[in-house]
């Protein structure tokens, strides 16, 4: 077959497909609304399908990993809160294993402290109570005067949760600021992580933009709060966080 041929039999084949191609046209729609509530009869074969993945599901949120000595509680007239301190805590432990040479963590903002724990049994579940996003923790290396925009920043808000940092707040900037013990250099790196969410600028949160360097630690926060509650299970000890002046106001 010559491809003069070819191109003929090619545009045959369109010109029929094309005029047996039906068009259609919307000449009239119709809405119902179908209401979703306790009214509704049980689809028994629904309740079949989902229900071994519920009971497994209940099974692993309501495991107890852990216990704390005390309420675990947001609320809080000071710049840091019960709470915030353990999530602060628990995080900046889990970092140091990965990075020993952290020098503080910026883990969550105080609003994202979503719920607080009861005294008693820690479950999975209070953990994504606690912390439900998928957010990751990200190590960045920062000159001197980014992490003063940080600080500053957390001193502006009145208080963040962090761990290995500690500084007074006064008419809203930072003094006398330590980072692991030591006096703040200006002129210095640091090593500092914090959440996804916090470093792309969530909640107005400044200072990582223009980094040394960077990297993604590869651990959600919410896992390093687990390993940490299991941790201290396993060492036969219990959560006892407190406020311990890390931040101050005057």
């Amino acid at each position: 077959m010559t491809v003069k041929n070819k191109i003929y039999i090619l545009a045959i084949s369109l010109v029929l497909l094309g005029s047996c191609t039906t068009k259609y046209a919307v000449v009239k729609s119709n809405r119902e609304e179908q209401n979703i509530n306790s009214s509704l009869p049980v689809d028994s074969s629904i309740i079949k399908t989902y229900m071994p993945y519920k009971v497994k599901v209940e099974a692993e949120m309501n495991e107890v990993i852990g216990y704390t000595d005390v309420v675990l509680s947001k609320s809080s007239s000071l710049p840091e809160s019960v709470l915030g301190n353990f999530f602060a805590d628990a995080v900046y432990n889990q970092a140091r294993k990965i990075e020993p040479n952290i020098g503080f963590v910026f883990p969550t903002t105080t609003g994202g402290l979503r719920n607080d724990i009861a005294k008693g049994p820690i479950t999975v579940s209070s953990i994504f109570e606690l912390m439900p996003f998928e957010n990751q923790l990200i190590l960045f290396n920062l000159k001197g005067a980014d992490v003063l925009k940080v600080i500053t920043n957390i001193a502006a808000r009145g208080g963040q949760p962090v761990s290995g940092l500690k500084f007074n707040i006064k008419n809203k900037l930072p003094e006398n600021i330590l980072i692991n013990g030591k006096p703040f250099d200006v002129n210095k790196s640091y090593w500092v992580a914090t959440s996804d969410y916090i470093a792309g600028g969530g909640d107005e949160n400044v200072g990582f933009a223009t980094p040394i360097s960077s990297k993604n630690m590869s651990i959600l926060i919410r896992d390093a709060l687990l390993k940490e509650v299991k941790e201290v299970q396993a060492a036969g000890n219990k959560i006892n966080a407190k406020l311990d002046g890390r931040i101050t106001k005057n």
